[in-house]
C-alpha cells in the first residue's frame, strides 16, 4: 500500500502549510492539501471553511483576500500557502492530492493544475459536481471521490464521474466494498488510518494506500508489517 501524508503532514507539523508539506515529502509518495479560494480568487491551502481554528485569525476564507491570509500565523510562524506555492514546492519531490473543498467554482484550481508538470496530481472531492467539473476541465486528471456515510451508490457515483478511485473514512472499509471497487477497476483508499491496527486491517482488506496524519509513521508501519 502507498503512503499518503494528510494535509501535509498533520500530525507532526502544522496542518497544510508548507512546513507540512516539506515534513509530508520526506516519506510519503503523495501528500494531500485542501483548496479553498480567497476573496480576491486566489486557490489557497485551507481545510476549514474559516481560519479560525488553524490560524490566529478570524474569519471565513471566501471573505478574505490573500493579503490579509497571509497576515496571520498558521502555526510556528506559518504563513497560509497559496496552491501555486504548493505546487511548485512539490514538484518533482512528490505526488499531490488536491481537495476541493467548494462543490463548484474551481476554475482558478484548474488554471493553476493545467500549467504544472512533473508533478502527479489527484483531484478528490466530496462534492459530485467538482469533480464533474474537474474532469471537463482536466480530463487527463485522475479523480477520486472522498465518503465518509454508508451509501449503496458510492462506487456508481464514481463511475459516473469516471473516478479512478474512491476514499472512505476507515471506518466504513470493508472487504466487499474493496472486491467491487476492484471489479470497476477503482483504487480503494481510506482516511485517516494513525494507528498500525488500522493499516494491518487496511492492508488485510487489500487497500490500495491509506491516508494518515504521520506519513514517516506510516511509512515505517508498512515496512514492518510487509517484513512480518
Amino acid at each position: 500500500m502507498f503512503v499518503i501524508g494528510h494535509r501535509g503532514a498533520a500530525g507532526c507539523e502544522p496542518e497544510n502549510t508548507l512546513r507540512a508539506l516539506s515534513k509530508g515529502i520526506e516519506c510519503a509518495p503523495f501528500v494531500e492539501v485542501d483548496v479553498r479560494l480567497s476573496r480576491d480568487g486566489v486557490p489557497v491551502i485551507m481545510h476549514d471553511a474559516t481560519v479560525d481554528r488553524t490560524t490566529n485569525g478570524i474569519g471565513r476564507v471566501r471573505e478574505l483576500d490573500l493579503a490579509t491570509l497571509r497576515m496571520f500565523d498558521a502555526g510556528k510562524g506559518e504563513q497560509v500557502p497559496t496552491l501555486e506555492e504548493v505546487l511548485s514546492a512539490a514538484k518533482g519531490r512528490c505526488g499531490l492530492v488536491i481537495e476541493l473543498k467548494e462543490p463548484e467554482g474551481n476554475s482558478p484550481v484548474f488554471d493553476l493544475i493545467a500549467r504544472t508538470t512533473d508533478t502527479t496530481i489527484w483531484i478528490v472531492s466530496f462534492h459530485d459536481q467538482a469533480l464533474k467539473e474537474a474532469k471537463d476541465a482536466l480530463p487527463h486528471i485522475s479523480r477520486g471521490l472522498i465518503f465518509s456515510r454508508v451509501d449503496p451508490t458510492t462506487i456508481e457515483r464514481a463511475i459516473t464521474i469516471q473516478a479512478k478511485m474512491i476514499f472512505p473514512e476507515f471506518s466504513l472499509l470493508t472487504p466487499l466494498m474493496v472486491r467491487e471497487a476492484h471489479h470497476q477497476h477503482l483504487l480503494v483508499v481510506p482516511w485517516t488510518l494513525n494507528h498500525e491496527r488500522e493499516v494491518r486491517m487496511a492492508l488485510q482488506r487489500q487497500a490500495d494506500g491509506f491516508v494518515t496524519d504521520n506519513p514517516c509513521w506510516g511509512k515505517k508501519v508498512m515496512v514492518s508489517l510487509e517484513r512480518a
